[in-house]
């Protein structure tokens, strides 16, 4: 696995040598990233003012076609905002235009096994370890093209940022990660916990057993609209804000990945060979160096780590913000404005 990245990597740069000859003679090339805009400050923007975004593109990139919704100038710094479980891209839907106003590219995939994401062969396992989820998002910027991004996410994304940021940090500019540092280890996740938190992870041994997957099979709408309310329990959102994310949950991949990260989670399951070499340099808790934000709403009621215990994680410029008002588990839909703020903020780090 780390020859094929590799070998994206060099095929991309040797694209970029290209590109600079072409541009000595007024060709067409892939566009060189402008800074932002001057502006620092986000304006105000309130939690669903956006109900949608543009066309959706599709690209093939790795073992799958990727779908994402793209804002904001071509030839603009990019960032690249990563969702979590169980939701989808509009978690971004009044992130997005924010970011687009303030000079940015803004890239939002559909994580493997969700929305219009799909898996290229149906020979290639429906894998949800950590390792398969950052892989595919090197594989996507190698597929646009795209050198280095500031990464930015909440949930199963703050862990794909984690660990894009701690494996490639040649690709990352600068990090966003809610709820901090979420890169786990098989070898951690054996440890108990107090009983108040086991309780927290009712989802991931429900997930273990049988049961519980035809149980997300049959009830996944009805499923994650709990996990929304027990998550954000301040968050007073709407139907149609709920069944616009969870259509991306008829995926016809989503129960098989959902079940296999929380279940590869817990060493129950077998990942992929080809990321052992990842998952051993993740399961030694690497220090993120690179430029970053952290950041908790004051109301998440899903588990979460206290900041305090992160804070050695990340060696680089740091700053952590907890987000007052009742900001639960979803905090980049919740709190649009200081998402925002913070992707801009540490890009300027």
């Amino acid at each position: 696995m780390y020859e094929e990245i590799n070998h994206n990597r060099r095929r991309f740069f040797g694209v970029a040598a290209v590109a600079v000859a072409a541009a000595e003679f007024g060709l067409p090339t892939i566009a060189a990233a402008q800074q932002p805009k001057a502006s620092v400050a986000v304006p105000a923007v309130k939690a669903g003012t956006h109900t949608s975004f543009g066309a959706l593109k599709q690209i093939d990139a790795g073992v799958l076609d990727i779908g994402y919704a793209e804002a904001g100038p071509a030839n603009g710094p990019v960032v690249l905002l990563l969702h979590g479980w169980p939701y989808d891209i509009y978690s971004f839907v009044d992130v997005a235009p924010v970011l687009a106003d303030a000079g940015y590219r803004v890239i939002i995939p559909y994580l493997r096994g969700y929305g219009s994401t799909r898996f290229l062969s149906s020979q290639t396992p429906r894998n949800g370890q950590q390792a398969a989820l950052a892989a595919d998002m090197i594989a996507l910027l190698d597929a646009l093209k795209i050198e280095k991004v500031v990464v930015a996410g909440y949930d199963w994304g703050a862990r794909t940022a984690d660990i894009m940021a701690a494996l490639w940090p040649e690709r990352c500019k600068a990090l966003v990660s809610v709820s901090g540092y979420l890169i786990g280890s098989q070898e951690i996740n054996r440890k108990p916990l107090p009983p108040k938190a086991e309780l927290a992870w009712w989802y991931q041994f429900y997930f273990a057993t049988e049961r519980g997957r035809l149980g997300y099979q049959e009830n996944r709408h009805e499923f994650a609209k709990l996990i929304w309310r027990t998550a954000s329990p301040q968050w007073a959102f709407d139907d149609a804000t709920y069944d616009r994310s969870a259509a991306a949950f008829d995926n016809p991949d989503h129960v098989e990945v959902v079940i296999h990260n929380y279940r590869w989670r817990l060493g129950l399951v077998e990942g992929e060979a080809k990321y052992d070499a990842y998952e051993k340099t993740l399961a030694a808790g690497p220090v993120i160096s690179i430029p970053t934000i952290t950041m908790e709403g004051d109301a998440n009621g899903a588990p979460h780590p206290e900041p305090s215990a992160y804070r050695a994680k990340f060696s680089g410029k740091y700053e952590h913000r907890t987000i007052t008002g009742g900001i639960g588990h979803n905090l980049p839909q919740e709190a649009p404005q200081a998402f925002a703020q913070a992707v801009i903020d540490v890009d300027r780090f």
